[in-house]
């Protein structure tokens, strides 16, 4: 049975080899998003495209779900690190712009991410995360429960940059970065 091959110790290596087979199955896997939904996508899509085998696929990731879930955690863990300064910040204009920034610079791959059909999967793990970080703060709203606090800001956060990606022809990042502040961030933060 192919799962019996699986080798976590994988993820952490640094052998050049096997981070090119894993570098493969990542790009495969955006490969595949951008013209399917997750769930129509199979392993043997993945690895078709990869240009590996299927037992090479299982050495990896023990599903196509685990390999989703590593691409998409590098990037929300470094957006939510932007989305936590915002909430720090005495400047959340800046704040923003900084969130807004970084997505544009990685465009293709949020896009991929987020128009391709990854979008339920990264926000259920974009409001994990949240909720690991927000843990160990202390809450600051009175009257709005943390847990609410995250799922609005993460929903409004995922839903305002999908709308923006789609666009043929985007409005600037300045004003994508005001229309968050405004529309996302101040309905939280007014008492």
């Amino acid at each position: 049975m192919a799962k019996k091959t699986y080798r976590p110790h994988f993820s952490s290596t640094s052998d050049a080899r096997v981070l090119r087979t894993r570098e493969s199955l990542r790009a495969a896997m955006l490969e595949l998003l951008d013209t399917h939904a997750f769930e129509e996508i199979t392993i043997p899509d993945i690895t078709a495209v990869a240009g590996i085998g299927r037992t090479s696929f299982f050495r990896h990731y023990p599903s196509k779900e685990a390999l989703l879930e590593e691409v998409a955690t590098g990037e929300i863990r470094q957006l939510v690190n932007l989305s936590l300064a915002v909430f720090d910040s005495t400047d959340s204009e800046q704040a923003s712009l900084a969130i807004f920034s970084y997505v544009a610079k990685h465009r293709i791959l949020w896009r991929t991410l987020l128009t391709g059909g990854a979008a339920m999967a990264l926000k259920e793990e974009f409001i994990r995360l949240s909720q690991d970080v927000t843990a160990k703060t202390e809450q600051k709203s009175e009257w709005l429960p943390a847990d609410a606090g995250i799922i609005l800001v993460v929903s409004g956060t995922v839903e305002l940059l999908t709308w923006w990606l789609r666009q043929t022809r985007p409005i600037s990042i300045k004003k994508v970065a005001k229309i968050f502040e405004r529309a996302v961030l101040l309905p939280i933060y007014e008492p």
